[in-house]
């Protein structure tokens, strides 16, 4: 029987295209006054340019704008960009589901990669850390911790109490998220979001989820099937 759900952070509880938005007109914010430049003119570029590639995105746009800089300059950025406090909102179905969650008895964590300080100040934005029961931050293991690794997974499991068969995972990225999850015996569920950066992913079967989802209210769908499973 299940006994706790896990989520994913990015494109799962919050857009990480509103994200990396917000980062980028904090940027632009400091550009335009680091060279007096309209904050507008720099964040239309750097936009511009993204839609092509986010690969050296701060140096094409600084090229762009015919401004000189160095290897140093291009680092303030970066980290301007990864310690801003960012502007962000929940997907619209998350404090429902979680609230829903919380109330049927279940428990609830959160598994992330990212740079730590990134997604702190993401999760401290959002507001939700009291609904949850434990939060990893794949980075605070180490870099060779993030997902696939197995670490995290087995540090949630015994963080909650609980075992791998009575945890469902849920998250956007079929490259990492479910691959290890599915091995350990974890019950996987994908949700597509509209706006994800991994939507139209496509691996080998062993990186699928078990379940696909379009919002996360179905996850009471998948909860109660295996009740009835179990019964």
């Amino acid at each position: 029987m299940i006994k706790a759900v896990v989520f994913d952070l990015d494109d799962t509880l919050i857009s990480e295209k509103q994200y990396v938005l917000s980062g980028f007109r904090t940027v632009a914010r400091k550009i335009s006054t680091d060279f007096f430049i309209t904050q507008q003119e720099v964040l239309e570029k750097m936009n511009q340019i993204f839609t092509t590639s986010s690969k050296m995105l701060f140096n094409k746009t600084l090229d762009e704008l015919k401004i000189k800089y160095d290897i140093k300059y291009i680092d303030e950025l970066i980290t301007t960009y990864r310690k801003h406090n960012p502007i962000i909102d929940l997907y619209d179905d998350v404090i429902p589901i979680i609230k829903y969650l919380k109330q049927t008895g279940l428990k609830l964590g959160i598994i992330t990669d990212g740079y730590k300080e990134t997604q702190t100040r993401k999760i401290d934005a959002i507001k939700i850390k009291d609904y949850f029961n434990y939060i990893i931050i794949t980075d605070e293991l180490g870099k060779d911790f993030w997902k696939p690794s197995e670490k995290p997974y087995k540090l949630m499991s015994e963080k909650l109490g609980v075992n791998f068969n009575e945890i469902i995972y849920v998250g956007d990225n079929v490259e990492k998220d479910f691959i290890t999850a599915n091995r350990l015996g974890v019950l996987t569920v994908l949700i597509k979001r509209e706006d994800g950066i991994y939507i139209d992913t496509v691996k080998d079967e062993l990186y699928y989820a078990k379940y696909n989802i379009n919002t996360l209210i179905d996850l009471k769908r998948i909860i109660n099937k295996d009740k009835q499973i179990q019964s």
